[in-house]
């Protein structure tokens, strides 16, 4: 119960992110908050970890895979703060859930893991959600719509690196490292497309990464006391947050196209865990 209860408020605070990101987006650049997001959380963490988990804090063998997976979250944080500075933060979010299909599609490859016809079956239906949500040929595709779509492409690959760094390297360890990577790699352009902002916006910035760092601290939380497949599923309740926040705060509530989309996404996702559970009791 402790597991799933972290899982869900991990789901709460992050969302809650997303909404000061889309806030911020019309007045300061992508990149600023993209920034902010991982400049502010590594602040906040790195205070925690060295004080309540430096024990834990061993330097990882496998240095390149951790600059990569760095490297493939922070596009994925590009990509979808672009994507809800356009579009609604349910549509972005819906799209971004093809993340565990593209896990299984490429799980095989890149994990040697075995996918069974039910599974790539699943992942089918699954991006046939995500074209019911974009609707190519029947409205137009907009750039913002394919970003988000990018978004769970690359958070997919960046949890297939997660789950190859798992047998290695420290959970708390990644979660520093990642924020580490990605704040010297989005520093390095803030010259070029810094705005000053006010109090109010340095606040909301602070915020972002506030919510980030605690949702994250839940996420690994919720880990301690169960496995992530069993968790994977309760992930689908970031979408309840995200619509609530954007109906309140921005006037959106999803269409019915990207309801059903998000129905045949989420369910073709949730089918999906409960088979690797299956197959790993097999094993």
């Amino acid at each position: 119960m402790k597991a799933i209860a972290f899982n869900l408020l991990a789901w709460v605070m992050l969302p809650i992110m997303d909404g000061f990101a889309k806030y911020l987006s019309s007045d300061l650049p992508v990149l600023q908050i993209t920034w902010a997001r991982y400049f502010f959380t590594v602040l906040f963490t790195l205070p925690i970890m060295f004080f309540l988990f430096r024990k834990s804090l061993v330097w990882t063998d496998k240095p390149k895979l951790q600059f990569i997976r760095g490297l493939i979250l922070l596009t994925a944080n590009i990509c979808f703060f672009y994507a809800i500075s356009v579009i609604s933060l349910a549509k972005a979010l819906t799209l971004a859930f093809v993340a565990p299909l593209i896990v299984t599609a490429f799980s095989p490859i890149f994990l040697g893991e075995k996918v069974g016809f039910r599974r790539w079956f699943a992942v089918i239906i699954g991006f046939i959600g995500s074209l019911v949500v974009i609707r190519p040929g029947f409205v137009e595709i907009n750039l913002a719509s394919i970003s988000a779509l990018g978004t769970g492409v690359m958070y997919g690959f960046y949890l297939i690196i997660t789950r190859k760094l798992s047998t290695s390297d420290n959970p708390l360890l990644t979660l520093l490292l990642t924020g580490v990577v990605g704040a010297v790699i989005i520093s390095t352009v803030m010259p070029f497309v810094w705005v000053k902002p006010n109090l109010n916006q340095w606040s909301m910035m602070a915020a972002i990464g506030i919510f980030a760092c605690i949702g994250h601290l839940f996420l690994i939380l919720s880990l301690k006391y169960a496995d992530a497949s069993k968790l994977a599923p309760f992930s689908y309740f970031e979408i309840i947050t995200n619509i609530i926040i954007g109906y309140y705060f921005f006037s959106d509530f999803p269409d019915n196209w990207t309801f059903l989309g998000l129905f045949i996404i989420v369910l073709s996702g949730i089918y999906i865990s409960r088979r690797e559970i299956l197959a790993k009791k097999v094993k």
